[in-house]
């Protein structure tokens, strides 16, 4: 038995948030993961990583990179 999830959308799809912080916000679908069934969704669920600097020549810097969200917490927006 497989333990991919039957997803309702695809890559490219305008997608509405209908629970959660980003309730009523909308976005197009840039990846899909079908094993954990979880969208990421552009201009939605941003987190913020640290990154420290590798080199004496480089700097350090926050990273705004978007979260994914589960897919039974989204809907088709038409």
């Amino acid at each position: 038995m497989s333990n991919k999830q039957k997803i309702h959308v695809k890559i490219g799809d305008k997608v509405k948030v209908i629970s959660g912080f980003h309730k009523n916000e909308t976005g197009e679908v840039l990846k899909i993961n079908k094993k954990t069934g979880k969208l990421l969704i552009k201009g939605i669920n941003f987190k913020f990583k640290h990154v420290k600097p590798n080199n004496e020549n480089e700097i350090g810097e926050i990273k705004q990179l978007e979260a994914p969200i589960h897919h039974s917490n989204v809907q088709l927006n038409l």
